[in-house]
């Protein structure tokens, strides 16, 4: 078996990255897990189909002794501690991720998913980035002489990464011409370079971990894990990895999913965006009681969001284990005030819903965020470096409850779905472009919101939905209509050269996704098909 890496573009440094050594590693992490990988990715095809024919999800009947069980993850490192704000962005330019680490922030999220555009080049920089961080050398210098350097005053935030997510593959990479896994590529080549460097300083591998949509996944990483460590002559247990409940199946597994990762959990994440277009994605056929209204709409205190939330915090502090709370997506203005107020007082109610809950820390989108958020939950924690303690024992979840999605306050409205069709263009053109995280409209939209957008017209058309301030009702003739409109402004907003590109192209991918009859489960595959 032999591993080749395809680059028609040589990038600077590469090498550093992509040593004998390290795709040897590389090489057989994929020998050993990609057939299991591609298990775990069928059978999420059979079990949709399942929900699709019961129009329900419920709790595992043949799990009902682990979630009943008394048992605990493994204690948390001293570096992972103190979560109470989380920033999250992209690691890759230097610039952003020199920020993110001098941002004040406990933990900076270092994406390699959601908030990045896998271009190959991307990729490699994001490594090479993280490895000169975790050596203390990463330094950034604009063109016009401004330069960036890590902060020595304070502490830097401590990095846990998060590889690409189990569907997406890495097209750069084959194995006797077989393609990678991203999840893999982003892992292996991660762990191998920074282990050691990461522990020399104190601090260690850590990761969150994307899409999850059950136990077995997660047991999957688990081994991945037990593997690595053992192939590399690390001590069992010395990564930990944060998932994200980011799927309407995973909901069901908090409990599973935290015990086959026992001795390498660190906790679970509330990914919200992700969550509502996984919702929207497992009951697409189920008719109009799973239609979601306009995305605004939706806060985190709708009745089917808080069980949600309630039940990730109980299922983690009875196991030991750290509760993270949701993105704050607002960008500030630098240019209106008002909307910095209005926005500010947003986030501080959402972070104060979360710490009084019991959550031990949240997520934050911008550095200027920090401070908001970090204020809250001093005023919650105190000295104390998070909340555990607090088992929540009068919170009790039902499956009712978790897929009650018609609880949800608001409506379905002609505003909605242009914004839904606006972010979902301008958005897919700047990943085209390689960038994976957007500022539109001051939010800081990633693919998740992407997501959420585009799988919500085509739920709008699926269901025949009338809308509330036109009256009309939303066809693939009138999402058509209007989605020519949203393009045409963006064409003034960008240069004729980026429009054609980049614009037009993310356009008919839209058109495609949201007027097919099919639905397409994720828009980065064809996008990524586009990309390379």
């Amino acid at each position: 078996m032999t591993l080749t890496v395809t680059d028609a573009h040589p990038i600077d440094r590469a090498e550093e990255i992509l040593s004998d050594e390290a795709l040897a590693f590389v090489e057989k992490l994929h020998l050993r897990f990609a057939d299991r990988r591609d298990v775990l990715l069928a059978a999420r095809q059979g079990r949709r189909a399942e929900v699709a024919a019961a129009g329900r999800l419920d709790f595992l009947a043949d799990t009902r002794e682990v979630r009943e069980g008394d048992w605990q993850v493994a204690p948390a490192p001293p570096a992972l501690q103190d979560r109470r704000v989380e920033m999250t962005g992209p690691a890759s330019p230097a610039k952003m991720a020199i920020n993110a680490l001098n941002s004040g922030a406990k933990v900076w999220l270092a994406d390699l998913e959601d908030a990045s555009c896998p271009t190959w080049p991307n990729v490699i920089d994001a490594l090479l980035n993280l490895k000169d961080a975790a050596h203390g050398t990463l330094s950034f210098t604009q063109a016009d002489g401004k330069s960036y350097a890590l902060r020595t005053d304070e502490p830097l935030a401590v990095v846990v990464m998060r590889p690409r997510g189990w569907h997406l593959d890495e097209a750069h990479v084959s194995i006797d011409g077989r393609v990678g896994i991203g999840a893999l590529v982003d892992f292996g080549l991660h762990f191998f370079h920074l282990v050691k460097p990461l522990l020399d300083g104190g601090r260690g591998p850590y990761y969150y971990l994307p899409k999850l949509e059950s136990h077995l996944e997660a047991r999957l990483w688990n081994d991945v894990f037990t593997f690595a460590e053992a192939e590399l002559g690390i001590d069992h247990g010395t990564i930990r990895a944060t998932v994200l409940i980011e799927t309407i199946p995973a909901a069901f597994e908090m409990d599973e999913i935290l015990y086959e990762l026992r001795d390498h959990a660190s906790g679970l994440n509330a990914g919200r965006w992700d969550y509502l277009f996984s919702i929207i994605k497992y009951f697409r056929d189920a008719g109009s009681d799973f239609v979601l209204v306009d995305r605004g709409d939706i806060t985190m205190t709708a009745p089917f969001m808080r069980a949600y939330t309630e039940l990730l915090v109980q299922t983690c502090h009875k196991r030991g284990a750290f509760a993270m709370g949701g993105m704050a997506a607002f960008i500030p203005s630098r240019k209106d005030p008002s909307i910095n107020t209005a926005a500010l007082e947003k986030v501080r109610a959402d972070k104060t819903r979360e710490a009084g809950d019991g959550f031990d820390g949240s997520w934050v989108a911008h550095p200027d965020l920090v401070q908001v958020c970090r204020d809250v939950f001093d005023g919650v924690l105190g000295d104390r470096p998070n909340q555990v303690e607090r088992q929540r024992p009068e919170v009790a979840v039902t499956a009712e409850q978790l897929l009650d999605v018609a609880s949800a306050e608001g409506s379905n409205t002609e505003t909605g779905l242009r914004n839904n069709l606006e972010v979902a263009v301008a958005y897919t053109a700047n990943w085209l472009a390689g960038s994976g995280a957007v500022a539109i409209h001051n939010l800081m939209e990633d693919a998740a919101t992407a997501e959420i957008s585009r799988s919500q017209v085509w739920q709008l058309i699926n269901n025949k939905v009338k809308l509330s301030d036109s009256g009309e009702t939303v066809t693939t003739e009138l999402v058509a209509r209007l989605l020519d409109e949203e393009t045409e402004k963006l064409r003034g907003q960008v240069a004729a050269d980026v429009f054609e590109r980049y614009y037009l192209p993310a356009k008919q991918l839209i058109s495609e996704l949201c007027l097919s009859t099919d639905f397409v489960d994720f828009l980065t595959l064809p996008a990524y098909d586009l990309l390379t």
